[in-house]
């Protein structure tokens, strides 16, 4: 077992659009002479923007007891966790321009965790395809790699 657990963070590069459009949104409501309703709105929707750049500003992956936790954050409103015994084959691999960044599910591929770019390591689990995105496929496939052998082992 790993003296010491496995712990990347990865920075994203797109969150800053997303927040420079959340603030802009929040300032037109906040500023201009709209009807009240259209300032709501505005306020609402930059506010959920600055949200979502702040959940999306990196992306953790990290070893959490018999667990691989992935996590967005620093604010952290997604968040998901794989044990080790449901990973049932992983390889390295690159994602494609059709599984995007963010988190989501598309039929036939399965989930995607990505913040930035195309390398990934592939999982396939007890409940379906899982791609992550990480700058680090190859520590995260190795430290998969002894986990799975830790376990097999036991």
């Amino acid at each position: 077992m790993n003296a010491t657990p496995y712990h990347h963070t990865q920075v994203g590069r797109i969150h800053w659009l997303v927040a420079v459009i959340g603030a802009f949104e929040v300032a037109i409501g906040l500023l201009a002479e709209a009807p009240s309703y259209v300032a709501v709105l505005l306020l609402v929707i930059g506010t959920s923007f600055l949200v979502l750049a702040a959940s999306f500003r990196q992306l953790t992956v990290r070893e959490v007891g018999d667990q691989l936790e992935l996590r967005f954050g620093p604010f952290p409103m997604f968040r998901r966790r794989i044990a080790y015994a449901a990973i049932q084959s992983f390889e390295v691999g690159r994602s494609r321009w059709i599984d995007g960044l963010g988190v989501h599910w598309i039929p036939g591929r399965g989930w995607t965790w990505n913040l930035w770019g195309f390398d990934c390591v592939e999982l396939k689990t007890t409940r379906g395809p899982l791609r992550i995105g990480t700058d680090d496929p190859q520590g995260l496939a190795a430290h998969i790699a002894e986990r799975i052998t830790v376990r097999e082992g036991t």
